[in-house]
Protein backbone atom coordinates (compact mmCIF):
# COMPACT_ATOMS: atom_id res chain seq x y z
CA UNK A 1 0.00 0.00 0.00
CA UNK A 2 1.50 3.21 -1.25
CA UNK A 3 0.79 6.63 0.26
CA UNK A 4 0.73 9.75 -1.33
CA UNK A 5 3.48 12.53 -0.26
CA UNK A 6 0.19 14.59 1.29
CA UNK A 7 -1.17 11.82 3.75
CA UNK A 8 3.45 11.42 4.67
CA UNK A 9 3.62 14.84 5.18
CA UNK A 10 0.52 15.06 7.24
CA UNK A 11 1.45 11.79 9.25
CA UNK A 12 4.96 13.34 9.62
CA UNK A 13 3.33 16.58 10.68
CA UNK A 14 0.79 15.32 13.60
CA UNK A 15 3.37 12.57 14.94
CA UNK A 16 5.90 16.30 15.24
CA UNK A 17 2.38 17.72 17.36
CA UNK A 18 2.36 14.57 19.33
CA UNK A 19 5.96 14.64 19.94
CA UNK A 20 5.97 17.99 21.31
CA UNK A 21 3.05 18.11 23.28
CA UNK A 22 4.68 14.96 24.71
CA UNK A 23 8.39 16.23 25.37
CA UNK A 24 6.42 19.54 26.38
CA UNK A 25 4.48 17.81 29.02
CA UNK A 26 7.04 15.83 30.18
CA UNK A 27 9.69 18.51 30.76
CA UNK A 28 6.53 20.08 33.10
CA UNK A 29 6.92 16.55 35.09
CA UNK A 30 3.67 15.38 34.01
CA UNK A 31 3.78 11.31 31.66
CA UNK A 32 0.97 11.60 29.14
CA UNK A 33 1.46 8.06 29.19
CA UNK A 34 0.77 7.15 33.14
CA UNK A 35 -2.79 7.51 34.82
CA UNK A 36 -2.42 10.89 36.71
CA UNK A 37 -4.67 11.98 39.14
CA UNK A 38 -5.48 15.67 39.95
CA UNK A 39 -6.28 16.68 43.08
CA UNK A 40 -6.37 21.10 44.77
CA UNK A 41 -5.71 22.89 47.21
CA UNK A 42 -6.32 26.13 48.11
CA UNK A 43 -3.72 29.19 49.81
CA UNK A 44 -3.87 32.37 51.03
CA UNK A 45 -0.54 32.79 49.55
CA UNK A 46 1.71 30.13 48.07
CA UNK A 47 5.14 31.77 49.52
CA UNK A 48 7.04 31.35 46.02
CA UNK A 49 5.38 28.38 44.79
CA UNK A 50 5.49 28.06 40.76
CA UNK A 51 3.96 25.41 38.38
CA UNK A 52 6.31 22.19 37.47
CA UNK A 53 7.43 22.83 41.28
CA UNK A 54 7.00 18.79 42.71
CA UNK A 55 4.89 17.38 44.84
CA UNK A 56 6.34 14.84 46.95
CA UNK A 57 4.87 12.63 49.55
CA UNK A 58 7.31 11.22 52.67
CA UNK A 59 9.98 13.05 50.40
CA UNK A 60 9.18 10.97 47.35
CA UNK A 61 8.85 12.77 44.50
CA UNK A 62 5.31 11.53 43.09
CA UNK A 63 3.89 14.20 40.86
CA UNK A 64 3.74 17.96 40.35
CA UNK A 65 2.50 21.72 40.14
CA UNK A 66 0.11 21.74 36.96
CA UNK A 67 -1.29 25.21 37.40
CA UNK A 68 -1.95 28.13 40.12
CA UNK A 69 -4.75 30.73 39.33
CA UNK A 70 -6.70 32.99 41.48
CA UNK A 71 -9.80 31.67 42.78
CA UNK A 72 -11.89 34.12 43.74
CA UNK A 73 -11.93 38.30 44.30
CA UNK A 74 -10.63 37.67 47.77
CA UNK A 75 -7.01 36.97 46.04
CA UNK A 76 -6.76 33.23 47.36
CA UNK A 77 -4.94 31.22 45.05
CA UNK A 78 -6.00 27.75 43.33
CA UNK A 79 -3.55 25.07 42.90
CA UNK A 80 -3.59 22.68 40.43
CA UNK A 81 -1.24 19.46 41.17
CA UNK A 82 -1.19 15.87 39.83
CA UNK A 83 0.07 12.57 41.55
CA UNK A 84 1.17 9.95 39.07
CA UNK A 85 1.60 7.07 41.95
CA UNK A 86 -0.62 4.62 42.75
CA UNK A 87 0.11 5.32 46.70
CA UNK A 88 -3.31 5.97 48.43
CA UNK A 89 -3.80 8.53 50.84
CA UNK A 90 -6.93 10.01 52.60
CA UNK A 91 -9.11 12.87 52.04
CA UNK A 92 -7.97 14.13 55.04
CA UNK A 93 -4.39 14.54 53.96
CA UNK A 94 -2.57 18.19 53.59
CA UNK A 95 -1.46 19.41 51.03
CA UNK A 96 1.54 21.77 52.95
CA UNK A 97 3.63 23.94 50.82
CA UNK A 98 7.70 23.64 52.25
CA UNK A 99 10.93 25.03 51.36
CA UNK A 100 13.13 22.92 49.30
CA UNK A 101 16.78 24.39 50.10
CA UNK A 102 17.65 27.67 51.80
CA UNK A 103 17.59 29.59 48.78
CA UNK A 104 13.93 29.89 48.89
CA UNK A 105 12.72 26.74 46.15
CA UNK A 106 9.23 25.94 46.96
CA UNK A 107 7.74 22.20 47.56
CA UNK A 108 4.24 20.98 47.66
CA UNK A 109 4.53 17.62 50.20
CA UNK A 110 1.22 15.89 51.10
CA UNK A 111 1.11 14.78 54.47
CA UNK A 112 -0.98 11.45 54.58
CA UNK A 113 -3.47 11.16 57.75
CA UNK A 114 -3.13 7.82 58.51
CA UNK A 115 -5.03 8.30 62.07
CA UNK A 116 -8.19 9.33 59.84
CA UNK A 117 -10.94 6.97 58.89
CA UNK A 118 -11.91 9.01 55.91
CA UNK A 119 -12.76 8.20 52.64
CA UNK A 120 -9.16 7.57 50.40
CA UNK A 121 -8.69 11.13 48.21
CA UNK A 122 -10.58 10.92 44.78
CA UNK A 123 -9.28 12.54 41.79
CA UNK A 124 -10.72 16.24 41.66
CA UNK A 125 -10.35 16.23 45.59
CA UNK A 126 -9.60 19.78 47.05
CA UNK A 127 -6.75 18.42 49.86
CA UNK A 128 -6.64 20.78 53.28
CA UNK A 129 -3.31 23.13 52.78
CA UNK A 130 -0.83 24.59 55.03
CA UNK A 131 2.18 26.22 54.56
CA UNK A 132 5.54 25.05 56.92
CA UNK A 133 8.31 27.96 57.40
CA UNK A 134 11.03 25.41 56.50
CA UNK A 135 14.60 25.61 57.27
CA UNK A 136 14.35 29.60 56.21
CA UNK A 137 11.56 30.46 58.30
CA UNK A 138 13.25 28.93 61.20
CA UNK A 139 16.45 30.85 60.25
CA UNK A 140 14.36 33.68 60.13
CA UNK A 141 12.39 33.15 63.33
CA UNK A 142 16.02 33.14 65.05
CA UNK A 143 17.71 35.87 63.43
CA UNK A 144 14.82 38.47 64.21
CA UNK A 145 15.59 38.58 67.96
CA UNK A 146 18.95 38.41 67.00
CA UNK A 147 18.50 41.35 64.40
CA UNK A 148 17.04 43.11 67.33
CA UNK A 149 19.84 42.57 69.54
CA UNK A 150 22.29 43.29 67.14
CA UNK A 151 20.48 47.01 66.29
CA UNK A 152 20.72 47.68 69.86
CA UNK A 153 24.43 46.81 70.32
CA UNK A 154 25.30 48.93 67.40
CA UNK A 155 23.27 51.92 68.87
CA UNK A 156 25.28 51.36 72.26
CA UNK A 157 28.55 51.27 70.46
CA UNK A 158 27.27 54.50 68.95
CA UNK A 159 26.61 56.04 72.46
CA UNK A 160 29.92 54.74 73.26
CA UNK A 161 31.54 56.13 70.38
CA UNK A 162 30.45 59.15 70.89
CA UNK A 163 30.80 59.70 74.25
CA UNK A 164 34.60 58.97 73.83
CA UNK A 165 35.04 61.12 70.64
CA UNK A 166 33.36 64.20 73.33
CA UNK A 167 35.99 62.59 76.00
CA UNK A 168 38.80 63.32 73.59
CA UNK A 169 38.79 66.71 72.90
CA UNK A 170 42.32 68.18 71.36
CA UNK A 171 43.40 69.40 74.99
CA UNK A 172 42.91 65.21 76.26
CA UNK A 173 44.41 63.76 73.04
CA UNK A 174 47.09 66.02 73.17
CA UNK A 175 47.63 64.93 77.03
CA UNK A 176 47.34 61.38 76.01
CA UNK A 177 50.26 61.91 73.47
CA UNK A 178 52.72 63.27 75.90
CA UNK A 179 52.09 60.91 78.33
CA UNK A 180 53.02 58.08 75.57
CA UNK A 181 56.02 59.86 74.68
CA UNK A 182 57.16 60.11 78.43
CA UNK A 183 56.33 56.41 78.41
CA UNK A 184 58.45 56.17 75.54
CA UNK A 185 61.40 57.85 77.21
CA UNK A 186 60.87 55.95 80.18
CA UNK A 187 61.14 53.07 78.43
CA UNK A 188 64.34 54.39 76.93
CA UNK A 189 65.96 54.86 80.14
CA UNK A 190 64.95 51.79 81.59
CA UNK A 191 66.92 50.06 78.48
CA UNK A 192 69.49 52.32 78.78
CA UNK A 193 70.09 50.81 83.01
CA UNK A 194 69.50 47.63 81.77
CA UNK A 195 72.49 47.74 79.67
CA UNK A 196 74.68 49.45 82.18
CA UNK A 197 73.41 46.54 85.09
CA UNK A 198 74.29 44.68 81.90
CA UNK A 199 78.08 45.93 81.34
CA UNK A 200 78.59 46.34 84.99
CA UNK A 201 77.83 42.58 85.66
CA UNK A 202 80.31 41.84 82.78
CA UNK A 203 82.94 44.08 84.30
CA UNK A 204 82.93 42.67 87.30
CA UNK A 205 82.19 39.16 86.74
CA UNK A 206 85.36 38.09 88.33
CA UNK A 207 84.71 40.09 91.65
CA UNK A 208 81.32 38.64 91.68
CA UNK A 209 82.43 35.08 91.30
CA UNK A 210 85.32 35.57 94.07
CA UNK A 211 82.62 37.28 96.52
CA UNK A 212 80.29 34.12 95.64
CA UNK A 213 83.40 31.51 96.43
CA UNK A 214 84.74 33.55 99.62
CA UNK A 215 80.43 33.33 100.50
CA UNK A 216 80.87 29.80 100.20
CA UNK A 217 83.84 29.21 102.76
CA UNK A 218 82.54 31.23 105.14
CA UNK A 219 78.74 28.93 104.52
CA UNK A 220 81.10 25.74 105.30
CA UNK A 221 83.11 27.44 108.42
CA UNK A 222 79.93 28.11 109.91
CA UNK A 223 78.60 24.94 109.68
CA UNK A 224 81.65 23.59 110.81
CA UNK A 225 81.51 25.73 113.85
CA UNK A 226 77.85 24.30 114.51
CA UNK A 227 78.80 20.71 114.00
CA UNK A 228 81.56 21.64 116.98
CA UNK A 229 79.01 23.49 118.80
CA UNK A 230 76.49 20.63 118.44
CA UNK A 231 79.31 18.00 119.65
CA UNK A 232 80.44 20.24 123.02
CA UNK A 233 79.91 18.11 125.98
CA UNK A 234 76.50 20.39 127.77
CA UNK A 235 75.04 17.52 129.41
CA UNK A 236 78.23 17.41 131.79
CA UNK A 237 77.71 21.33 132.43
CA UNK A 238 73.98 21.02 132.83
CA UNK A 239 74.28 18.17 135.42
CA UNK A 240 77.00 20.60 137.39
CA UNK A 241 74.47 23.35 137.40
CA UNK A 242 71.73 20.85 138.44
CA UNK A 243 74.09 20.03 141.46
CA UNK A 244 74.30 23.36 142.78
CA UNK A 245 70.56 24.22 142.40
CA UNK A 246 70.24 21.68 144.32
CA UNK A 247 72.86 22.42 147.50
CA UNK A 248 71.79 25.95 147.51
CA UNK A 249 67.89 24.41 147.55
CA UNK A 250 69.28 22.52 150.75
CA UNK A 251 70.89 25.46 152.34
CA UNK A 252 67.58 27.69 152.20
CA UNK A 253 65.96 24.11 153.84
CA UNK A 254 68.17 24.95 156.47
CA UNK A 255 67.75 28.50 156.89
CA UNK A 256 63.84 27.73 156.98
CA UNK A 257 64.15 25.13 159.14
CA UNK A 258 66.51 26.86 161.94
CA UNK A 259 69.62 24.98 161.25
CA UNK A 260 73.21 26.86 161.49
CA UNK A 261 73.48 30.41 162.77
CA UNK A 262 71.92 31.63 159.64
CA UNK A 263 68.59 29.77 160.51
CA UNK A 264 68.68 30.35 164.23
CA UNK A 265 69.29 34.13 163.46
CA UNK A 266 66.45 34.11 161.34
CA UNK A 267 64.32 31.85 163.25
CA UNK A 268 64.97 32.37 167.23
CA UNK A 269 63.10 35.77 167.90
CA UNK A 270 65.52 35.55 171.51
CA UNK A 271 68.81 35.34 169.58
CA UNK A 272 67.29 38.45 167.25
CA UNK A 273 66.34 40.61 170.02
CA UNK A 274 69.40 40.37 172.14
CA UNK A 275 71.41 40.91 169.00
CA UNK A 276 69.40 44.20 168.55
CA UNK A 277 69.94 45.33 172.51
CA UNK A 278 73.70 44.90 172.20
CA UNK A 279 73.39 46.93 168.57
CA UNK A 280 71.20 49.75 170.76
CA UNK A 281 73.79 49.70 173.57
CA UNK A 282 76.88 50.06 171.31
CA UNK A 283 74.90 52.84 169.73
CA UNK A 284 74.09 54.65 173.30
CA UNK A 285 78.15 53.63 174.00
CA UNK A 286 79.07 55.68 171.15
CA UNK A 287 76.87 58.48 171.66
CA UNK A 288 78.35 58.87 174.81
CA UNK A 289 81.93 58.94 174.29
CA UNK A 290 81.41 61.47 171.90
CA UNK A 291 79.01 63.43 173.89
CA UNK A 292 81.65 62.90 176.94
CA UNK A 293 84.82 62.02 175.58
CA UNK A 294 86.84 63.07 179.05
CA UNK A 295 84.69 60.51 180.78
CA UNK A 296 86.58 57.68 179.06
CA UNK A 297 89.87 59.27 178.27
CA UNK A 298 91.30 61.49 181.35
CA UNK A 299 94.57 64.06 181.12
CA UNK A 300 95.33 65.97 183.94
CA UNK A 301 98.50 67.84 184.56
CA UNK A 302 97.42 68.95 188.33
CA UNK A 303 95.94 65.76 189.04
CA UNK A 304 92.36 66.72 188.89
CA UNK A 305 89.71 64.61 190.11
CA UNK A 306 87.14 63.62 187.22
CA UNK A 307 83.89 64.52 187.75
CA UNK A 308 80.71 61.53 188.74
CA UNK A 309 79.47 59.60 185.69
CA UNK A 310 76.09 60.34 184.43
CA UNK A 311 74.43 57.66 182.65
CA UNK A 312 73.27 58.32 178.84
CA UNK A 313 69.92 58.65 178.11
CA UNK A 314 68.55 55.86 176.35
CA UNK A 315 66.51 56.91 173.90
CA UNK A 316 63.85 53.77 172.87
CA UNK A 317 63.00 53.08 177.21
Amino acid sequence: MKFSKEIKVGMLTVGAIALFIFGYQYLKGRNLLSDDRSFYAVYDNVEGLTSSAPVTINGLRVGNIDNIDFLDSSGRLLVKFHVNESFKFSSESVASVYSTSIIGGKALAIVPNYQSKARPAQPGDTLKSSTDEGLQGKVMEEFLPLKDKIESMIVNADSVLSAVNQTLNPDTRLAITNSLDEVNKTLVEIRGLSKNASSLLADNKTELNSTIKNLDVTTRNFAAISDTLAQVEIAGTVKELENAISKFNVVLDDVASGKGSLGKLMTDDKLYNNLERTTRQAEMLMQDIKLNPKRYVHFSVFGKKPGEYEKPEDRDQ
